[in-house]
Protein backbone atom coordinates (compact mmCIF):
# COMPACT_ATOMS: atom_id res chain seq x y z
CA UNK A 1 0.00 0.00 0.00
CA UNK A 2 2.69 1.92 0.76
CA UNK A 3 4.76 2.14 -2.64
CA UNK A 4 1.48 2.03 -4.66
CA UNK A 5 0.86 5.51 -2.46
CA UNK A 6 4.53 6.87 -3.25
CA UNK A 7 4.06 6.39 -7.04
CA UNK A 8 0.38 7.53 -6.97
CA UNK A 9 1.83 10.54 -5.42
CA UNK A 10 4.94 10.99 -7.72
CA UNK A 11 2.25 10.04 -11.16
CA UNK A 12 0.05 13.04 -9.30
CA UNK A 13 2.77 15.59 -8.83
CA UNK A 14 3.94 15.19 -12.57
CA UNK A 15 0.32 15.69 -14.47
CA UNK A 16 -0.11 18.46 -12.85
CA UNK A 17 3.54 19.78 -13.42
CA UNK A 18 3.00 18.80 -17.16
CA UNK A 19 -0.78 21.02 -17.24
CA UNK A 20 1.23 23.68 -15.81
CA UNK A 21 4.08 23.06 -18.68
CA UNK A 22 1.82 23.17 -20.70
CA UNK A 23 -0.45 26.17 -19.59
CA UNK A 24 2.58 28.41 -19.82
CA UNK A 25 3.39 27.43 -23.31
CA UNK A 26 0.17 28.33 -24.53
CA UNK A 27 -0.64 31.68 -22.27
CA UNK A 28 2.54 33.93 -21.94
CA UNK A 29 1.17 35.49 -18.33
CA UNK A 30 1.05 32.15 -16.86
CA UNK A 31 4.97 30.90 -15.23
CA UNK A 32 5.83 28.19 -15.88
CA UNK A 33 6.55 25.68 -13.30
CA UNK A 34 9.22 25.55 -11.13
CA UNK A 35 11.99 22.97 -12.75
CA UNK A 36 11.36 19.72 -11.14
CA UNK A 37 13.48 16.46 -13.11
CA UNK A 38 11.84 14.19 -10.98
CA UNK A 39 8.36 14.94 -12.75
CA UNK A 40 10.03 16.17 -16.32
CA UNK A 41 11.17 12.19 -16.27
CA UNK A 42 7.72 11.19 -16.18
CA UNK A 43 6.36 13.02 -18.95
CA UNK A 44 6.72 10.47 -21.38
CA UNK A 45 4.91 8.11 -19.18
CA UNK A 46 2.19 10.34 -18.92
CA UNK A 47 1.98 11.41 -22.50
CA UNK A 48 2.12 6.89 -23.24
CA UNK A 49 4.99 7.62 -24.89
CA UNK A 50 7.18 5.20 -22.78
CA UNK A 51 5.32 2.37 -20.89
CA UNK A 52 5.89 1.36 -17.41
CA UNK A 53 6.57 -1.62 -15.25
CA UNK A 54 5.02 -2.34 -12.99
CA UNK A 55 6.77 -5.54 -10.59
CA UNK A 56 3.87 -7.49 -9.12
CA UNK A 57 3.96 -11.02 -7.70
CA UNK A 58 0.77 -11.01 -5.66
CA UNK A 59 -2.76 -10.74 -7.07
CA UNK A 60 -3.95 -8.11 -5.24
CA UNK A 61 -0.71 -5.82 -6.10
CA UNK A 62 -1.18 -6.63 -10.10
CA UNK A 63 -4.52 -5.44 -9.47
CA UNK A 64 -3.49 -2.46 -7.90
CA UNK A 65 -0.97 -1.69 -11.14
CA UNK A 66 -4.09 -2.09 -13.26
CA UNK A 67 -6.24 0.43 -11.11
CA UNK A 68 -3.19 3.31 -11.17
CA UNK A 69 -2.47 2.73 -14.96
CA UNK A 70 -6.20 2.90 -15.71
CA UNK A 71 -6.62 6.51 -13.19
CA UNK A 72 -3.48 7.83 -15.65
CA UNK A 73 -4.39 6.38 -18.75
CA UNK A 74 -0.59 4.45 -18.68
CA UNK A 75 0.42 2.24 -21.30
CA UNK A 76 2.35 -0.97 -18.91
CA UNK A 77 3.07 -4.53 -18.48
CA UNK A 78 2.67 -6.52 -15.48
CA UNK A 79 6.17 -7.97 -14.34
CA UNK A 80 6.57 -11.17 -12.59
CA UNK A 81 2.24 -11.99 -12.57
CA UNK A 82 3.40 -14.89 -10.36
CA UNK A 83 -0.26 -15.44 -8.60
CA UNK A 84 -1.47 -14.25 -12.62
CA UNK A 85 -3.13 -17.64 -13.13
CA UNK A 86 -5.25 -16.76 -9.97
CA UNK A 87 -7.04 -13.62 -11.47
CA UNK A 88 -6.39 -14.01 -15.27
CA UNK A 89 -9.98 -13.42 -16.33
CA UNK A 90 -9.48 -10.32 -14.94
CA UNK A 91 -6.09 -9.49 -16.39
CA UNK A 92 -7.59 -11.14 -20.03
CA UNK A 93 -10.32 -8.18 -19.64
CA UNK A 94 -8.35 -5.09 -19.00
CA UNK A 95 -6.00 -6.70 -21.94
CA UNK A 96 -2.67 -6.63 -20.53
CA UNK A 97 0.21 -7.89 -20.93
CA UNK A 98 3.30 -10.24 -18.51
CA UNK A 99 5.90 -10.88 -18.83
CA UNK A 100 5.57 -13.89 -16.19
CA UNK A 101 8.85 -15.05 -14.11
CA UNK A 102 11.04 -16.29 -12.56
CA UNK A 103 9.15 -19.49 -12.28
CA UNK A 104 12.49 -21.93 -11.98
CA UNK A 105 13.13 -20.78 -8.39
CA UNK A 106 11.86 -21.74 -4.66
CA UNK A 107 9.25 -19.53 -2.81
CA UNK A 108 12.08 -17.32 -1.08
CA UNK A 109 9.50 -14.38 0.13
CA UNK A 110 6.07 -14.04 0.86
CA UNK A 111 4.90 -12.93 -2.50
CA UNK A 112 5.96 -16.26 -4.12
CA UNK A 113 3.80 -19.25 -2.24
CA UNK A 114 1.83 -19.73 -4.74
CA UNK A 115 4.63 -19.32 -7.64
CA UNK A 116 3.78 -22.31 -10.12
CA UNK A 117 5.27 -22.63 -13.41
CA UNK A 118 1.45 -23.40 -14.40
CA UNK A 119 1.04 -19.68 -14.91
CA UNK A 120 2.11 -18.77 -18.33
CA UNK A 121 0.29 -21.42 -19.61
CA UNK A 122 -3.03 -20.28 -17.87
CA UNK A 123 -2.04 -16.79 -19.17
CA UNK A 124 -1.59 -17.56 -22.76
CA UNK A 125 -4.57 -20.00 -23.00
CA UNK A 126 -6.76 -17.26 -21.78
CA UNK A 127 -5.63 -14.85 -24.64
CA UNK A 128 -3.03 -12.92 -22.59
CA UNK A 129 -0.14 -11.45 -24.15
CA UNK A 130 2.93 -13.73 -22.47
CA UNK A 131 6.03 -13.86 -22.07
CA UNK A 132 8.70 -15.95 -20.16
CA UNK A 133 11.73 -14.51 -18.18
CA UNK A 134 14.09 -15.24 -15.73
CA UNK A 135 14.50 -11.90 -14.41
CA UNK A 136 18.25 -11.94 -15.00
CA UNK A 137 20.56 -12.21 -12.96
CA UNK A 138 18.40 -13.81 -10.58
CA UNK A 139 18.06 -17.11 -12.81
CA UNK A 140 21.02 -16.66 -15.20
CA UNK A 141 19.58 -15.90 -19.01
CA UNK A 142 20.74 -19.26 -20.48
CA UNK A 143 17.96 -21.42 -18.67
CA UNK A 144 15.41 -19.18 -20.78
CA UNK A 145 14.62 -22.12 -22.58
CA UNK A 146 14.43 -24.33 -19.37
CA UNK A 147 12.08 -22.15 -18.01
CA UNK A 148 10.06 -22.68 -21.21
CA UNK A 149 10.48 -26.26 -21.44
CA UNK A 150 8.83 -25.85 -17.48
CA UNK A 151 5.68 -24.32 -18.64
CA UNK A 152 4.97 -27.00 -21.35
CA UNK A 153 5.51 -29.59 -18.74
CA UNK A 154 3.01 -27.96 -16.76
CA UNK A 155 0.49 -27.52 -19.47
CA UNK A 156 1.32 -24.45 -22.14
CA UNK A 157 1.38 -25.46 -25.54
CA UNK A 158 4.79 -25.78 -27.05
CA UNK A 159 4.21 -23.39 -29.98
CA UNK A 160 2.85 -20.89 -27.12
CA UNK A 161 6.26 -21.54 -25.09
CA UNK A 162 8.13 -20.76 -28.35
CA UNK A 163 6.17 -17.50 -28.73
CA UNK A 164 7.22 -17.03 -24.97
CA UNK A 165 10.47 -16.27 -25.39
CA UNK A 166 10.82 -14.90 -29.28
CA UNK A 167 7.85 -12.96 -31.04
CA UNK A 168 6.14 -12.26 -27.62
CA UNK A 169 8.78 -10.31 -25.66
CA UNK A 170 9.69 -8.93 -28.63
CA UNK A 171 5.80 -7.74 -29.53
CA UNK A 172 5.67 -6.21 -25.61
CA UNK A 173 8.55 -4.50 -26.44
CA UNK A 174 7.21 -2.98 -29.41
CA UNK A 175 10.32 -4.29 -31.28
CA UNK A 176 8.55 -6.88 -33.55
CA UNK A 177 9.15 -5.49 -36.85
CA UNK A 178 13.12 -6.25 -36.14
CA UNK A 179 12.89 -9.36 -34.35
CA UNK A 180 11.16 -12.13 -33.09
CA UNK A 181 10.38 -14.22 -36.05
CA UNK A 182 11.51 -15.04 -38.92
CA UNK A 183 10.49 -12.62 -41.70
CA UNK A 184 11.87 -10.56 -44.45
CA UNK A 185 13.38 -7.18 -43.81
CA UNK A 186 13.52 -8.18 -40.23
CA UNK A 187 16.87 -8.55 -38.23
CA UNK A 188 18.69 -11.87 -39.58
CA UNK A 189 19.57 -13.06 -36.14
CA UNK A 190 18.87 -16.57 -35.73
CA UNK A 191 20.44 -19.90 -33.77
CA UNK A 192 19.87 -23.23 -35.05
CA UNK A 193 19.82 -26.24 -32.49
CA UNK A 194 20.63 -29.32 -32.85
CA UNK A 195 17.90 -31.26 -31.63
CA UNK A 196 14.25 -29.26 -30.03
CA UNK A 197 15.18 -26.30 -28.85
CA UNK A 198 13.39 -26.70 -25.27
CA UNK A 199 15.34 -30.04 -24.83
CA UNK A 200 17.22 -30.03 -21.32
CA UNK A 201 20.62 -31.24 -24.18
CA UNK A 202 19.98 -29.17 -27.01
CA UNK A 203 23.44 -27.24 -28.01
CA UNK A 204 23.62 -24.41 -30.72
CA UNK A 205 24.68 -25.56 -33.82
CA UNK A 206 24.56 -22.55 -35.87
CA UNK A 207 24.45 -18.84 -35.00
CA UNK A 208 23.83 -16.11 -37.56
CA UNK A 209 23.81 -12.46 -36.66
CA UNK A 210 22.71 -9.99 -39.11
CA UNK A 211 22.75 -12.69 -42.06
CA UNK A 212 26.43 -13.87 -41.45
CA UNK A 213 26.99 -16.76 -39.94
CA UNK A 214 29.74 -16.59 -37.01
CA UNK A 215 29.95 -20.03 -35.38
Amino acid sequence: MATASLIREELFKAKRYLQDLERSQEDEDFDPPEFDIKSEALIPVLKGELPVHFHAHRADDIYTAIRIAKEFNLKYVIVHGTEGNLIVKGIAKEKACVLCGPILSDRSKPELKNLSPETPGVLSKNGILTAIITDHPVVPLQYLPTCAALAVREGMEYEEALKAITINPAKILNIDDRVGSIEQGKDADLVVFDCNPLDLTAKPKYVIVDGELIN
